[in-house]
């Protein structure tokens, strides 16, 4: 008799509950981690493509320096003191280029 009273009853739609747990979480994942990924992808690959000679980048060794020339996959870089050092396209960091490209404001 106690046994009886102590089962749980047997639950409808937990097959539905699950699918649409699963099917949010997946929504979720989409607009928080992979769609922001994706637009900063496409826009570091818009600042690439966009540079031009006299531009002041910033490589994401760190190395500081303005555009001397650029080739179809490759660019130059002039740092201090006339020296110039080749680097990958790819290798520029669009992150740190934009606020060392922007005059700082005075106060």
């Amino acid at each position: 008799m106690y046994s009886i009273i102590l089962q749980a009853a047997p639950q409808g739609g937990t097959n539905w509950q699950l699918m649409i747990t699963m099917g949010l979480m997946i929504v979720v994942f989409y607009f928080f981690l992979i769609r922001p990924q994706q637009k900063k992808s496409k826009d570091q690959k818009k600042f690439i493509e966009a540079l031009k000679v006299g531009d002041k980048v910033v490589t994401i060794g760190g190395a500081h320096g303005r555009i001397a020339e650029i080739d179809d996959d490759t660019f130059v870089i002039e740092v201090e003191r006339g020296g110039r050092i080749r680097f990958s396209k790819s290798a520029v960091s669009l992150e740190s280029s934009k606020p060392a490209a922007t005059p700082a404001k005075k106060a």
